[in-house]
Formats: structure tokens, sequence, C-alpha cells
């Protein structure tokens, strides 16, 4: 088993692409897990909610606001049993309303991080990290919270390179 564990939220369908909506089948930041996965050695957990948003972008991003406003912890499909084999957490989401999502943060919820090294990744259209990492930092004490990355969700296939210094940069061999 593998030491690092790739943990990441992804929505597919209507999103936003640098001033456009399109419909996508694999959300920008799946997009950049995959690539992930061919570069280091590590196991993936998909955070996936039991109700999804609306796949209708604009109607999305009201039910994320009003999860956040409510502190919300929306259900998930599947929850990992243990984190405890793991030393290394790459946790990747889209930028929702300047943090990550509130089904991220159901996932953190479950679990002790002391003694981990987590490695946050976001997916953005130009809003950078927001204060997710502050915000993990805040959520996970005990934990090493590192710099995260921030990736151009329209631009996530043609991200390799800045992924892999990343990672690189993280002591993760790419």
């Amino acid at each position: 088993m593998s030491r690092t564990l790739i943990a990441f939220y992804s929505r597919a369908d209507e999103n936003y692409f640098g001033g456009a909506m399109r419909y996508v089948s694999v959300g920008n930041t799946e997009i950049v897990c995959d690539l992930m996965k061919d570069m280091i050695d590590a196991d993936t957990f998909k955070i996936e909610m039991a109700e999804p948003y609306s796949p209708v972008y604009m109607t999305c991003i009201d039910q994320a606001k009003e999860d956040l406003r409510n502190d919300a912890r929306p259900a998930l499909k599947a929850i990992p049993e243990s984190i405890a084999e793991y030393d290394t957490i790459v946790l990747a989401y889209p930028n929702y309303w300047g943090t990550m999502p509130m089904a991220v943060r159901t996932f953190l919820d479950h679990f002790d991080f002391t003694g981990k090294t987590v490695l946050p990744l976001c997916t953005n259209e130009g809003s950078g990290m927001g204060s997710s990492e502050r915000d993990l930092k805040k959520m996970l004490s005990g934990a090493e919270v590192r710099r995260g990355l921030s990736v151009t969700g329209s631009r996530a296939a043609q991200s390799g390179s800045e992924v892999r210094r990343w990672l690189k940069d993280n002591g993760l061999e790419a």
C-alpha cells in the first residue's frame, strides 16, 4: 500500500471556463489528479456527495454558497475506513466561494490528521487558493499543511509540468 493518498473532490457537468459555460464529462480537479496518478505512487479517493449539487452551474454555485453560509457538512457516498497508513495526503478541490467545497470538510472531519503532511491543490479560473490553505491549517491542527498549488481549471490537462515540479518540491518523486 502506498504511503500517499490523493483525496479529491471534482465536479463535472456545466462548468465555468474563462468567461463562458461549458459542459464537461470529467471535472478539472479530477483531470489534474489523473495526471498525478501517473507521476507518483499513490492511492486515490474521490470525495463524492450523496446528493450532488445541480448540474447547472449557476444553481450549483447557489447551493454551494448556501452550504458555506450554513457551515454544512453534506453527506458523502463513501468515506475510507481509515487514513492511518498514509503519511502524506494530497487534497485536491475546486475553489468554491473562496475556499474548499463543504464536502471536502465533511471528509476532513472524519479523520485525525496529526503527524500527516497535507498538500492542498486548488483548481480555479483565477481566484487562486482563496482562504483554503489558512482554513486547512485551522481545521487540521497537528498536521503540516504545506503551500498549495493553484491550477487554472481550463488548463488542467496542460498542468503536468507544474504539478510534477510541485510534487517533487514536496518530496514526492515525480
